[in-house]
């Protein structure tokens, strides 16, 4: 579902690229950096360290962790 006018969009995504690749990364960093702490406030509380990390990787990637 798009319910964000096309004139609006057009004018977020100006906002965006006006901004430096730096900027954009740091952006990206910090919304991951967010949901990662959404998901671990989820995670059962008698994991190991390893079964976190494997845990969290499953999470965010759907995949099996390859360690």
């Amino acid at each position: 579902m798009n319910d964000t006018p096309p004139e609006i969009a057009e004018l977020v995504r100006q906002k965006l690229m006006a901004k430096t690749g730096a900027e954009r990364f740091a952006m990206g960093v910090r919304m991951f950096d967010a949901a990662r702490a959404i998901v671990l406030a989820s995670r059962p509380a008698d994991l190991t360290q390893q079964e976190q990390k494997r845990w969290l990787y499953e999470r965010l990637y759907g995949l099996p962790a390859p360690f």
